[in-house]
This record gives C-alpha cells, structure tokens and sequence, in this order.
C-alpha cells in the first residue's frame, strides 16, 4: 500500500465507498479521503484497486478534483451554520405562608410515632437478652466439650481400621 492508491472501504459505516491512501502511518495504519470521511484506517478495512492518483497530503479540494478526472463524484456535506443555544431562565418561586405550617405539624406527629416505636423496641431487647443468658457458662463449656470428645471419636476408630 502506497500514497495515492485507490481502494474501497470494506469495512465500518464507510464500507463500500471508494476512497485514496493520503499518508502512511506507522504499523498497519494509514489516512484516507475521498467518498468517506479523511481518517485513520487500519489496511486490513481496505481493499487496494488497480488505479493510483497522484496525490499528496494537501486538502480535501485536492482529492476531490482527483476523483472528478476519474469520473467519481463526491458529495459534499453542508455543514449547519452554528446558532446560539437559548439560554434558560429560572423559575421564580412563590412561597404561600399556609402551607409550611400545615407541613410541620404533620411532621411532628410522624417524629412522635417513630419515637413510640423505638421505646417500644427498646422494651423487647432486654427480653431477647433474658432468653440468651438462661444458660449459664458453665453448662455452654460442657455442651462444647462433649462434642469435641464426640467428634474425635470417629477419626480415632478409623485410625484403628
């Protein structure tokens, strides 16, 4: 692959459409222009044609007038002439004086019921605490010991076999 070979793009949004090798870059990549977008391209997207142009790294105007001697038109894209966006104006908030009253007092009366709630759940811990601790720690100790003893058992009766 050459500056100024013809190939056809085969692959990506451009593909099918005729286009020239402008520059080679550095491993398998090289710039393209023509039908398609002026570009970086990897050499495996293309595939090479018979005919070369003589065309340098010059401008789009360049190749352009390269491709009409062949007979191959390109369709120039008219680019939109850039507007200003409108620029959004705040809301003016207008703050009614009935309404933020009436917003506390049922504030007050949802903190009230989640405070019964939690005393309430507070009443129940020492309850669940009482059943945890029926057991004393002594007894714990011996329940651990026995099955220790119950579980060195078998691999001692399997040592013997």
């Amino acid at each position: 692959m050459n500056v100024g070979r013809l190939c056809v793009k085969i692959a990506g949004r451009d593909a099918g459409k005729k286009c020239v090798i402008v520059e080679v870059l550095e491993g398998s990549f090289v710039t393209i222009d023509g039908e398609t977008r002026r570009r970086k391209c990897n050499i495996r997207h293309l595939e090479p044609l018979k005919e070369e142009i003589k065309v340098g790294k010059g401008s789009h105007e360049e190749v352009v007038k390269a491709f009409k001697d062949l007979g191959i038109e390109i369709k120039e894209k008219k680019s939109k002439p850039k507007t200003e966006k409108p620029k959004k104006q705040r809301k003016i908030k207008v703050k009614a004086a009935a309404e933020p009253k009436a917003v506390k007092k049922t504030e007050k009366k949802d903190t009230a019921k989640a405070a019964e709630k939690k005393s309430e759940a507070k009443k129940e811990t020492p309850k669940a605490a009482e059943k945890k601790e029926e057991k004393p720690a002594a007894e714990k100790n011996e329940v651990k010991a026995e099955k220790k003893a119950e579980a060195k058992k078998p691999a001692a009766k399997a040592a013997k076999k």
